[in-house]
């Protein structure tokens, strides 16, 4: 049995084991435990309806459903919470331990994990990474927020396999171990309604380089410089100004830049000489709903950057573009900030602004609608959005998805969102043709 592996089981064993959450990565975590630990006494418990077919037909868990869920703690020693349960809902007792797939994982296998986080371009240069290591001829896997629990890749793992880990704010809550080489992108204002405030998803984010020991690699962005307290690690500092020229990539965007000289560093770091990487790094494609260009559909180039959650990604991306025509924006309100954005957009006005959600409501209330070089359309549905760009669009404008808020007022997440524009936009085309 591999040495990490029995770490974990090490630590389960003799426990109670609430499952604390049970989506994705809840459902993993059983998984996990009926293979390796199927005698323990564990419970379930979640807010929604736990579905029978999940389960196995003759279980022996206990099921903990609905508005009380919460209170099936109380009834067991170890919890394994799963990221979108905000910890300041818990109510724990001093003997109690409050763990999670991603803190188990970096105890057991931290030599061998690359982990990445920031407000935005994590999962660019997760993916990133792994494209270098895998074109490079390392065995590796890429797991975490990206969409695979991981404990899903424990039995794959091997002494030289190389785990790249995209981290959420929402996995490093509680964790109190770094990877071995850490890459921390940027801190910006996101997810209040988890965690209440920006002080404590700050200081989620910085669990990720904050147990770094002197043989780790911490790689941060020089803004980030004044959050480092006491920092055993090495330190390696981006952007670097040293660069004789731009790195070529088919990603665009100063941001994508500075995600790919991080990247560059992380692999670097595990031992790979930088003219090995520069061919591989000029193939990766990128990922979609970033910046993503759909083509010219009816005379109108579309980009999709639905992704854009928070009002620095959406002035990144008018920043990139220069030439805005329409912009859809808004969404579901978490309470941050907006003055960044409605401050761009008053020295950077785009001709039509198409407004929707709570935040299209807070940005117009900013601008005042006062700037005489933008119209404002409000809309309710995606379709009404493309029925002002039908209506008022000039052959070559630049029409684009940059919200600056969540989805989750009307969409399923922001791929979704992604997904109902590039439709549209894609029925445009044809309609035309």
């Amino acid at each position: 049995m591999p040495s990490g592996l029995n770490n974990i089981l090490h630590f389960l064993r003799g426990h109670s084991i609430l499952i604390l959450g049970f989506g994705r990565e809840g459902r993993s975590t059983l998984s996990f435990l009926q293979h390796h630990l199927p005698d323990a006494t564990v419970g379930i418990a979640d807010r929604n309806a736990i579905p029978q077919e999940t389960l196995p037909q003759q279980h022996h868990y206990q099921l903990f459903e609905g508005e009380k869920y919460l209170d099936a703690i109380e009834g067991f020693d170890l919890i394994i919470k799963t990221p979108g349960i905000p910890t300041r809902l818990l109510n724990l007792k001093s003997q109690q331990v409050l763990t999670s797939q991603t803190d188990l994982f970096l105890a057991a296998f931290h030599h061998q994990t690359i982990g990445i986080s920031g407000t935005k371009g994590k999962s660019t240069t997760s993916s990133l990474i792994f494209h270098l290591l895998k074109s490079t001829g390392y065995s590796c896997f890429l797991t975490g927020n990206i969409g695979i629990p991981c404990f899903d890749v424990i039995a794959q793992i091997n002494p030289e396999t190389r785990i790249v880990f995209e981290l959420s704010a929402h996995q490093l809550e509680n964790v109190r171990h770094s990877p071995h080489i850490a890459v921390l992108l940027n801190i910006f204002e996101e997810h209040l309604d988890h965690f209440g405030s920006f002080e404590a998803y700050r200081e989620a984010k910085l669990n990720l380089i904050r147990f770094a020991a002197a043989e780790d690699v911490v790689i941060l962005h020089r803004d980030l410089q004044t959050d480092i307290k006491q920092l055993k690690a090495k330190l390696r500092i981006f952007p670097s100004n040293n660069l004789p020229q731009p790195l070529l990539l088919q990603l665009v965007g100063l941001h994508n830049q500075w995600n790919a000289q991080a990247a560059l560093m992380a692999v670097e770091a595990v031992g790979v000489q930088r003219n090995k990487l520069l061919q591989p790094l000029a193939e990766f494609k990128g990922l979609p709903h970033r910046l993503e260009y759909l083509g010219k559909k009816a005379g109108v180039h579309f980009y999709n950057d639905s992704i854009a959650t928070i009002p620095e990604a959406c002035v990144a991306a008018l920043e990139t573009l220069k030439k805005v025509d329409f912009l859809l924006i808004g969404g579901f309100d978490r309470g941050i900030r907006y003055e960044i954005l409605s401050d761009y957009l008053q020295q950077h006005p785009v001709s039509h602004l198409l407004l929707t959600g709570a935040v299209g409501q807070r940005i117009a209330e900013l601008l005042a609608q006062n700037n005489p070089l933008m119209t404002f359309h409000f809309y309710d549905d995606m379709e009404s959005a493309f029925q002002v760009i039908k209506d008022q669009k000039k052959s070559d404008d630049v029409c684009l998805l940059s919200p600056a808020a969540s989805s989750y007022d009307r969409y399923k997440n922001f791929e979704h969102r992604g997904e109902v524009f590039k439709a549209l936009a894609l029925a445009l085309g044809h309609e035309t043709a």
